[in-house]
């Protein structure tokens, strides 16, 4: 039998006693758990509606309980489609409907536990609900439960309950398992990852006796029981924690499919790993100078970070599995359960570590599996720019799910070598150096109110990271110059030296062609809410009576306007059709 983190815990406990209670039509003192009819069945003379598999009054109802129960030290549960007597009535809510519904009007800070039930044949569903990490409110009200009721608090009050408590996280806590339980295979691959880190204290590690090593790792508790997060990845559950599929092309047939249930997740991730870097294409070689070795379709780095973090960070209350589809060189992980703690896809990079599950983050990176305090999510963005890929794409989807992209491809050798020469030199591998750069070598030119939602940082780190750039150097030259005939009062912008631009051929051709200068005016011209000659001339190198038949030709087709009416004279300028003066 394997785990699941919610059944062992004293809610579901209470839960299954309240169950078997309403079964044999007796009774039950509750203290974590409520019983709900579904809001909305009854008409004004008490009669039940027929059920339906969605209604917004009920989910919003059921909504605001799951708020109070997760603001409730120890957090709570709802049983819904019983009655005020105890009856049994039922409900026909779709239990995924609801859960994506509760999910959004709690602000995408609830992720419930929900399941179906059978009880002497009628149809319940229960939701179990976890401690919040922070106090939720639901229609401007921040409530906890006191005995069996919902009561107004203050965030003083919450914050006082919760000064003397842990924070809340269920991987932490106690399973039912002990070492008796833990599967061989998976000790086994747990010291291979231990051996394969290099480590010298890794591998003193991966040489202890079985109960010492997992001592260590913090999976095992003084009285013997694994911590679920050590239940997880050493004996495992009855659902498959990972879904691998491999096809060649979109829609095509399957070649390859991962799903094992009743194995440790730990057996789990390393049969995926394998599959994976058997499919992970060679796709180019470089030996001259800054690289020597191949380079495979997607960085094996990467690959790992997007789907360890599609198992540290998932929702484990539910069932499904984390989907890793590998379809040509494009690499996407689903993982049930949202974003937490304020992680959204704008600033998932910069954003202090949040977890769910943070004694199973601490354990995967213990192994030396996954990274600590949440900089696998740099590593990916800076392995996979690096050598010119696309960045991963991060989204939260319906689910709620997260979703992770691997775009993968030939390696652009010229980028990989341009920033190999950067100096002073370990700055070629700096997070924020890549990302300025690849902006700036893509679009023709960067300013401080364009970067900072690509860095993901704030305005005064984003002028820091810029201020940094200023000092680096392609030979004897700097990397990047600021744009001429900008007015005093405006931000300053800047483009590639003509230095760095002999360096990237490939990408300044195709950012600043012929093709592509319309566009690449009407770009400034939007975002700076202006564009004059000097500042188009000196943005693409082109001499400026071409750059003034370009902008011309702008004004004649409707997309620009001179700031006078005759179009002549000193301090001449053009703005967006739409833009102002």
């Amino acid at each position: 039998m394997g785990i699941r983190f919610h059944d062992d815990d004293p809610v579901s406990d209470e839960v299954q006693r309240v169950l078997t209670s309403l079964a044999g039509g007796t009774p039950l003192e509750r203290k974590r758990v409520d019983l709900k009819e579904e809001r909305g069945r009854r008409d004004k003379g008490g009669v039940l509606s027929p059920p339906v598999p969605q209604s917004e009054s009920a989910a919003r109802h059921l909504a605001g309980e799951c708020a109070c129960m997760a603001n409730t030290p120890g957090g709570g549960a709802l049983i819904v489609g019983v009655a005020d007597d105890g009856a049994l009535v039922g409900t026909g809510l779709d239990a995924e409907w609801l859960r994506y519904r509760i999910y959004e009007l709690t602000d995408r800070r609830i992720t419930p536990d929900i399941r179906v039930v059978d009880v002497n044949g009628v149809r319940l569903l229960t939701i179990i609900v976890v401690e919040a990490l922070e106090p939720i409110t639901f229609n401007n009200k921040l409530l906890w439960r006191v005995d069996t009721n919902c009561v107004s608090i203050d965030t003083a009050t919450w914050v006082a309950g919760r000064a003397h408590r842990p924070m809340s996280d269920s991987s932490a806590l106690p399973s039912t398992f002990t070492i008796a339980d833990v599967r061989p295979v998976a000790i086994a691959r747990a010291r291979e990852y231990l051996k394969a880190s290099g480590e010298t204290r890794s591998i003193e590690l991966a040489r202890s006796t079985d109960a010492d090593m997992l001592r260590r790792l913090n999976a095992l508790t003084a009285d013997g029981h694994l911590t679920r997060a050590g239940a997880l990845l050493f004996v495992g559950r009855d659902e498959p924690a990972l879904d691998y599929v491999r096809r060649k092309i979109v829609a095509g047939d399957s070649v390859k499919r991962v799903s094992l249930s009743g194995v440790a997740v730990l057996e789990e991730l390393a049969e995926v790993e394998r599959e994976l870097e058997a499919a992970n294409d060679v796709v180019s070689h470089m030996g001259d100078g800054f690289a020597i070795g191949q380079f495979r379709e997607l960085p094996p780095t990467a690959v790992r970070e997007a789907v360890v973090n599609g198992l540290a960070h998932r929702d484990w209350a539910d069932p499904r599995p984390t989907v890793v589809e590998h379809i040509g060189g494009t690499l996407t992980v689903t993982s049930p359960g949202g974003f937490v703690g304020g992680v959204d896809a704008t600033n998932i990079i910069t954003h202090p570590s949040q977890t769910r599950n943070r004694a199973l983050a601490d354990l995967l990176a213990a192994l030396r599996i996954a990274e600590r305090e949440g900089v696998g999510v740099d590593r990916m963005v800076r392995d996979m720019v690096r050598l010119g890929r696309p960045s991963p794409i991060i989204h939260e989807i319906a689910g709620p799910h997260v979703r992770t992209t691997l775009v993968g491809g030939v390696v652009d050798a010229e980028w990989v070598r341009f920033l190999g020469d950067i100096e002073p030199g370990e700055y070629g591998n700096d997070l924020d150096v890549i990302l300025i750069l690849d902006r700036a070598s893509r679009t023709g030119w960067i300013d401080i109110e364009r970067l900072a939602p690509v860095l993901q940082r704030n305005i005064g780190e984003t002028e820091q990271a810029m201020a940094r750039m200023l000092t680096l150097r392609i030979g004897e030259q700097p990397l990047v110059r600021q744009i001429a005939g900008v007015p005093e009062s405006a931000s300053p912008a800047w483009t590639l030296t003509d230095a760095a631009r002999r360096r990237l051929p490939a990408r300044v051709d195709d950012a600043l062609s012929i093709r592509a200068r319309a566009a690449l005016a009407m770009d400034w011209a939007r975002a700076r809410g202006r564009i004059s000659n000097t500042e188009l001339a000196d943005l693409t190198g082109v001499q400026q009576p071409n750059t003034l038949r370009l902008l011309k030709s702008l004004v004649e087709r409707g997309e620009l306007r001179p700031s006078r009416p005759n179009a002549r004279g000193r301090g001449l300028y053009y703005v967006p059709v739409d833009g102002k003066e």
